[in-house]
């Protein structure tokens, strides 16, 4: 195996392994908040907005990997 496909192996490794994580939390937050709001639903909207504060900085997190990722591929 040359050393191209090795580095491109890696990087793809490190990605999946990234992303794991921020959607994993894009799960729970979304299972969490619908779970809140069936048991009380006066709370909706304090609840939802909470959620879309909570999933986007989830979503920074896979955003960074990705960034992480298209510059190992460019440099390394």
């Amino acid at each position: 195996m040359d050393p191209e496909a090795m580095k491109m192996l890696a990087i793809g490794l490190a990605v999946g392994l990234g992303m794991l994580g921020p959607g994993l939390a894009l799960g729970l937050i979304g299972y969490s908040a619908l779970q809140g709001i069936a048991r009380n639903p006066e709370a909706r909207g304090p609840i939802f907005t909470n959620m879309i504060l909570v999933a986007g900085l989830a979503e920074a997190i896979g955003i960074y990997v990705l960034i992480v990722a298209i510059i190992l591929a460019m440099i390394v």
